[in-house]
């Protein structure tokens, strides 16, 4: 990445402004804890034997987080050398900061540094929560003429928070507003077996293929996907995790507090002894459970967990500025220095804008401190808030709709996304004229790159974990096929015939990559073809027939205008059965019973 003073200037004022409208609480944690390595059962004695009180654990209690007597931890290191930030007017402008090629619309058009920030905390009023769930407004891409725009480009995207929400919303009897599915996410949330790469240093394997649309006819798929190398064990660097934990009295319920205490446990469970861990809280007030500790303390871990209760309002902003001082304390060039924050997404008390939170995030991720971001709960879950600040923080964002999905991303998986291997990933996908009219791609509405910005090292981009993969579907008409798009007036401005070589290329891929810490991006390349004058293999991959159920699935539920009227949901089941394959953990089975369950709910109404 490369360093910019402008957002690292930034970045420490939006921190003084943030911290200013609430002081932070003391920072809590227990004092002469054991130095050996120590684990066990999480009581009010081993927690005492390890400085933490847990106080009244009754099931239900909901007061503000008071862990053990006070104590401060050590300052942090200094920051590297940095030009003194400029003076800032009272009502001076800030440019918008790109962040993954788009963001979250914002009610303001400008970010205002100056007094505005410092404003009196506004208390939320008390009585009973609305459904206040917020989605991005991410309408479908169009279909591209190729004579017009040859090139697509976009970042990659490994979070799969839309596939857990999906689920939670079926399982609930409802399906989900349009705004709530985002097809890529559906897709990456699978394993498809992809060709692995062999080193680190180059940590890519590419893979293409060319098949029949299922829910257009005439049109086709071109399949494009990423398998990242997975680290040894040997070059796994060391973690320095902050958990930040939102203990509000939103986050009272089985499914939010409580499951994310679940979660941070799971992680705990694969701590190495050169890790560090810190928990952070926020709600009404903010502080520090215990500071960076090492991963074998792992009962002092818990009991620090255990600890949370929830009550208050949300002071998302200045629990932020905590838990990035407490990264800063155990900050390693040689680490991975990540946040990992479990919320509902529901700031409001203090700053509250997408757009000021996801400036900071940005800014502070110039310093190497990413942040990730796990949601939990519903009625108030507010995915375009968590969507922002992690594409800003080039971190995951997942949504935890149960203890499975906790087990899933917490486990082995967890690896993908605490372990990096490339930053800046970007693809971009050229159309040979020869062979092909139009293209759509799906999904990524989100994360849409100019084509200029493919090869400008400083437009941030997606980040990619050990053994993590990434795919992507266009659809496209073959020269001569069904075109979506009407015919010009002017000879000069329609698209040709076409023709040229049967063997020809269909496409040119391109990714670029930055290896972890460095500043400068790679390329890789690769050509998409398919022989035979645009026909297409009768069975294509089964890992191509897997994702087209997925795709279809997501857009079937998105209601898009793309997919045939008479493609319905028996035939995305024919699509899904029929490239189950082996399917050790029955993720896929589980895919097929939400398929029917959709198929089974009325058509609702969406407001």
């Amino acid at each position: 990445m490369n360093h910019h003073p402008l957002r690292a200037n930034l970045a420490a004022v939006i921190a003084t402004a943030i911290a200013a409208p609430l002081a932070p609480a003391p920072v809590m944690a227990g004092a002469g804890w054991p130095d050996q390595p120590r684990d066990g059962v999480v009581s009010p004695d081993n927690c005492r034997a390890v400085g933490i009180e847990l106080g009244d654990m009754r099931p239900g209690t909901a007061s503000p987080v008071r862990v053990g007597p006070a104590y401060a931890p050590p300052p942090p290191p200094p920051p590297p050398p940095s030009a003194p930030p400029p003076p800032v007017a009272p009502a001076a402008h800030v440019a918008e900061l790109r962040v993954s090629g788009s963001r979250v619309p914002a009610a303001e058009s400008a970010y205002v540094v100056g007094p505005s920030l410092a404003r009196p905390v506004e208390r939320p009023p008390s009585g009973v929560l609305r459904d206040t769930e917020r989605y991005p407004d991410a309408p479908p891409n169009p279909v591209r003429r190729v004579a017009d725009e040859p090139v697509s480009t976009f970042s990659i995207d490994v979070d799969t928070a839309s596939y857990s929400n999906v689920r939670r919303f079926i399982d609930e009897g409802r399906l989900p507003p349009a705004d709530a599915v985002r097809v890529e996410e559906m897709i990456n949330y699978f394993d498809y077996g992809y060709e692995r790469p062999r080193s680190a240093s180059e940590p890519f394997a590419i893979t293409t293929a060319v098949a029949a649309s299922p829910w257009a006819e005439g049109r086709q798929i071109v399949h494009v996907a990423l398998q990242g190398y997975e680290l040894p064990e040997s070059q796994r660097r060391p973690l320095n995790l902050t958990f930040m934990v939102d203990v509000s009295g939103s986050m009272q319920s089985p499914d939010k507090l409580d499951l994310a205490k679940r979660s941070m446990n799971l992680i705990i469970d694969r701590l190495r002894p050169q890790d560090r861990v810190a928990v952070t809280y926020y709600a009404s007030d903010v502080g520090t459970a215990v500071g960076p500790t090492p991963g074998d303390q792992k009962l002092k871990l818990r009991c620090a967990v255990e600890a949370l209760n929830s009550g208050g309002s949300t002071a998302g902003a200045q629990g932020m500025v905590n838990a990035y001082r407490q990264a800063e304390a155990a900050f390693g060039r040689d680490k991975v220095n990540r946040i990992l924050m479990f919320t509902d997404g529901d700031f409001n008390v203090g700053v509250t804008e997408d757009q000021r939170l996801e400036d900071y995030v940005a800014a502070k991720r110039e310093t190497g401190i990413y942040l990730s971001v796990y949601g939990y709960g519903r009625g108030n879950y507010q995915d375009a808030r968590m969507q922002a600040i992690a594409q800003a923080g080039n971190g995951t964002a997942a949504y935890v709709d149960n203890l499975g999905e906790a087990r899933r991303l917490f486990g082995p998986a967890f690896d993908r996304g605490a372990f990096p291997i490339a930053d800046d990933v970007k693809i971009q996908v050229e159309f040979n004229p020869a062979r092909v009219s139009e293209y759509r791609l799906v999904g990524y509405e989100t994360r849409m790159l100019n084509e200029e910005d493919f090869a400008n090292d400083r437009v941030d981009a997606g980040e990619v974990g050990s053994g993590a993969s990434v795919t992507a579907l266009y659809e496209i008409t073959p020269v001569g096929g069904p075109s979506q798009v009407p015919d010009r007036r002017y000879d000069q401005n329609r698209i040709g015939t076409g023709g040229g070589d049967p063997n020809g290329e269909v496409g040119f891929v391109q990714v670029r990559y930055k290896l972890p810490g460095e500043r400068d991006s790679r390329l890789m390349q690769r050509v998409v073809s398919n022989n035979g004058a645009g026909r297409v293999s009768a069975q294509p991959p089964e890992s191509t027939r897997w994702a087209l159920a997925v795709a279809a699935f997501g857009q079937k539920l998105r209601n898009d205008p793309w997919i045939a009227a008479g493609y319905g949901w028996d035939d995305i089941l024919a699509q899904a059965q029929g490239a189950r394959g082996e399917d050790p953990y029955g993720e896929r089975a589980d895919f097929v019973q939400l398929v029917r369950a959709a198929r089974d709910m009325e058509t609702q109404a969406r407001p």
